[in-house]
């Protein structure tokens, strides 16, 4: 278990480890079903068979409420089992197969660890945090594990915290927050609705519909517009390297920034939601220096009715490409809501043949799609995990605090916990790009253009003086290529290691030069010469090597055309004799 935090400069107090001790609960559930998985339950379960359980499990902590007995705590907890058809759910499958089944439990049991103080740690919050993200680090078996791995925190025989680990292929963060929030109606003495929104086996039955298949299909052409036509990264700059980051969290609490959303809202007559969105996509696009803002903003799926209360994981992406190449705040903002909604529209799909569709076009492209950045807006969701909680205590005008390091496979993420009495920001920023001062001037910067624009509409090349974020330094070796940022001497020496050191040299070159009155501006592409001195070498094959080198380097692009030419190893590539040239590519383009 993870120590628990002390105060600053202050020296541990000695203190009793807890009494460790197991009760178990049995329930008695609606009745048995089975059916298939969901899209979201596919792409989740993906994630837990590759990546590591404590980056995929999911925590929270829910305080327990005054005078509460730990029976009351159990049986709470057992009715939520009972209520909720997710709670009861496994993944029955062959060792080594991917599950595509579920199978929901009449009855069953599950166990809580029961942690026994006679003092609480101070503090006794982080504590719980701490005992909370320690659950996690188990993986949970899909085939046989209740999906909550909860932990009662007492003291002197009190129950003050329940802190749980769940597992994502059945809960998401909003499901959580529903989950608390009705185990606290439970605990006070309420009574719950009935419960109406989908199933996952009702939804799984709603996606395999003829308008759920067509749906997908749609979602996928809108993923594959993007992948085709949009920066393969919107982080591609010195310094970013690799395809997972290890980030510091920063919390922006303002109650400045609450008070110039709802301005700029008024102002604009949008909602806040959208503004927000607006500002994020503006200075993300504006530190990367990219003429558009392509993010994932996952909460999508839980603006719909009959969804917005399910208890299950809805976890797909909404893919969102908003161009900021206008004038002014107020032009993006006009076309976000309608860029938001077509993102929103498409965010339902098979994820299996999503990442089919894009290793397809990525190799055609000769890109690598990276998941740069995530704006995940949660506040205006019926129930989150933001809004189960106490409610802040204080509203500072403007407050940044440090939280614990987690580790990503993204570079900029943003968690918008709420926007009223104060703006509530989690940011996890790559501290290659975002030094520590470059993270916080981000949040601050954030502050500042909701502020202008709530005064009135903020030409965008002010940015820089407004927010004082500065779009990054790429250097004269560094052109925009296909809508990517490129450096072409990378793409060189990338290549050449793929190809176990051969000579390459990779040049821009701009093909269909305008005639005059033509307003269509020339296309750059990049041609790499590969000095090979057995002829044996393709330029399939160059490609394919340069392609599997691409992930975790974003200013690397696969030329759009390879010529090989005949020559001594030290030759330059331009030197020698053409003995073959092409794309490379399965697909012209």
């Amino acid at each position: 278990m993870s120590a628990p935090p002390t105060q600053p400069g202050a020296a541990p107090a000695a203190r009793t480890a807890p009494t460790r001790r197991t009760a178990t609960l049995t329930y008695q559930g609606a009745g048995a079903r089975r059916g298939p998985v969901t899209m979201g339950q596919a792409n989740m379960i993906r994630c837990i068979l590759r990546d590591e359980p404590d980056a995929i499990n999911i925590h929270d902590v829910w305080p327990v409420p005054e005078g509460a007995s730990e029976d009351a705590v159990l049986d709470a907890l057992r009715a939520l089992a009972v209520r909720h058809e997710a709670l009861r759910t496994t993944f029955p499958h062959e060792p080594g197969t991917v599950p595509g089944e579920q199978v929901v439990a009449g009855a069953g049991r599950f166990t809580v660890t029961v942690l026994e103080h006679g003092q609480l740690p101070a503090p006794a919050a982080e504590y719980a945090e701490a005992v909370a993200r320690d659950a996690r680090s188990e993986r949970f078996r899909l085939e046989s594990d209740f999906p909550l791995r909860p932990v009662l925190l007492t003291h002197a025989g009190r129950p003050v915290f329940l802190a749980l680990a769940a597992s994502h292929a059945l809960t998401d963060g909003s499901a959580l927050g529903i989950l608390r929030e009705e185990w606290l109606t439970l605990l006070s003495g309420g009574r719950l609705p009935e419960a109406t929104a989908l199933t996952p086996l009702d939804l799984a039955a709603e996606e395999a519909s003829p308008a759920g298949r067509r749906r997908s299909a749609d979602a996928l052409r809108h993923w594959e517009r993007i992948l085709r036509t949009g920066p393969q990264a919107m982080f591609a700059e010195p310094g970013a390297v690799g395809t997972e980051i290890s980030a510091q969290g920063l919390t922006l609490r303002s109650a400045r920034g609450a008070r110039a959303l709802a301005g700029a809202a008024q102002r604009t007559r949008a909602l806040p939601n959208t503004v927000l969105l607006t500002a994020w996509c503006l200075l993300t696009a504006h530190r990367a220096g990219q003429q558009e803002c392509v993010a994932a903003v996952p909460t999508s799926n839980r603006f719909r009715p009959a969804l917005a209360r399910s208890v299950s994981t809805l976890s797909q992406d909404a893919l969102l490409a908003l161009d900021v190449r206008k004038p002014s705040f107020d032009a993006v903002l006009a076309a976000a809501w309608g860029a938001a909604l077509n993102a929103y529209r498409h965010s339902r799909f098979d994820a299996l043949a999503l990442w089919d569709m894009i290793r397809r076009v990525t190799g055609e492209r000769g890109s690598h799609f990276a998941r740069d950045v995530v704006l995940n807006d949660i506040s205006a969701l019926p129930a989150t995990l933001a809004g189960a909680a106490a409610p802040d205590g204080d509203a500072p005008e403007l407050e940044l605090v440090r939280g614990p390091e987690q580790a990503l496979p993204t570079r900029l993420l943003g968690f918008v916990y709420e926007t009223d009495p104060v703006l509530r920001l989690a940011l996890w920023a790559d501290p290659a790009l975002f030094p520590a001062r470059a993270a916080e001037g981000f949040a601050t910067g954030l502050v500042r253009l909701l502020e202008a624009a709530a005064e009135g509409d903020v030409p965008l090349a002010d940015l820089t003086e407004i927010t004082s974020v500065r779009p990054v330094e790429r250097g004269p070796g560094w052109t925009r290529v296909d809508g990517c940022w490129v450096e072409p001497e990378a793409v060189a020496r990338t290549l050449s290691a793929a190809l176990g050191g051969l000579p390459v040299e990779v040049e821009v070159e701009v093909t269909g030069a305008c005639e005059a009155g033509d307003p269509a501006p020339a296309a750059p592409l990049l041609t790499a010469r590969i000095t090979c001195e057995d002829g044996g070498l393709t330029p399939a094959r160059a490609h394919a090597a340069l392609m599997a080198a691409l992930p975790g380097r974003p200013g690397v692009l696969a030329p759009h055309r390879y010529v090989i030419v005949q020559g001594p190893p030290r030759q330059p590539a331009s030197a020698g004799p053409i003995l073959r040239e092409g794309t490379g590519r399965d697909r012209e383009m």
